[in-house]
C-alpha cells in the first residue's frame, strides 16, 4: 500500500515556503490584509470551503466543531463541492505537498483540518478499493461521523457495524 499523500494546513499569513508544494487557499472569503500578488496560490478552493451560512453560526467556537465538522462534510457532498474535492484530491495524489492554507487562528478547528483529514482518508481508502469520486460514503448518514473514526455514541447504525 502507497503512502498517504503530504497534505498540510497552514495560515495564509504565514511566509510561502518552497517545501510547501502546492498552495491552495481554502477560505469562501480572501483573507483581511492579504495582497493577492504575495501569497503564491496554486488555486482558491471557494467551493470546498464551508458555506456562509455555516461559517457564521460555527465562528470558530471549540464547543461546536464536532457539529461543525459533520455539518462540513455533509456541505461536501453537493456537485460544485465533490468537483473541489477531486481537483484536490489530484493536487493531494501528485507526490509533491498540498498545503491548504486558511486565515483561521486556530488550524486544528479549522475546515482546512477536515479538509486535509478527508483527504488522507480517502487517499487510504481508495487504496484498499473504495470509489475515488466520491467521499460521501466515509460519513454515516445517521450520525454524521466519519465511519473510519467510528460512529457517535446511540447511532443505530453503529450497531450494525459492531462484529
Amino acid at each position: 500500500m502507497s503512502q498517504p499523500p503530504d497534505v498540510r494546513v497552514r495560515r495564509v499569513y504565514d511566509r510561502p515556503s518552497a517545501a510547501d508544494g502546492a498552495r491552495v487557499l481554502v477560505d469562501r472569503l480572501w483573507p483581511r490584509g492579504v495582497a493577492k500578488d504575495t501569497v503564491q496560490l496554486d488555486d482558491w478552493a471557494k467551493d470546498a470551503a464551508p458555506s456562509a451560512d455555516l461559517r457564521l453560526w460555527y465562528g470558530h467556537d471549540p464547543a461546536k466543531f464536532d457539529e461543525f465538522r459533520r455539518r462540513y462534510l455533509s456541505e461536501l457532498t453537493g456537485p460544485s463541492q465533490r468537483a473541489a474535492l477531486g481537483r484536490l484530491r489530484a493536487l493531494a495524489a501528485s507526490g509533491r505537498p498540498l498545503t491548504l492554507l486558511t486565515a483561521t487562528r486556530l488550524l486544528e478547528l479549522s475546515q482546512a483540518a477536515v479538509l486535509a483529514r478527508l483527504l488522507r482518508e480517502a487517499a487510504v481508502t481508495e487504496n484498499e478499493g473504495g470509489e475515488p469520486a466520491c467521499f460521501a460514503h466515509l460519513v454515516c448518514p445517521e450520525c454524521g461521523a466519519v465511519t473510519t473514526e467510528g460512529h457517535r455514541p446511540g447511532c443505530d447504525l453503529a450497531e450494525g457495524t459492531q462484529q
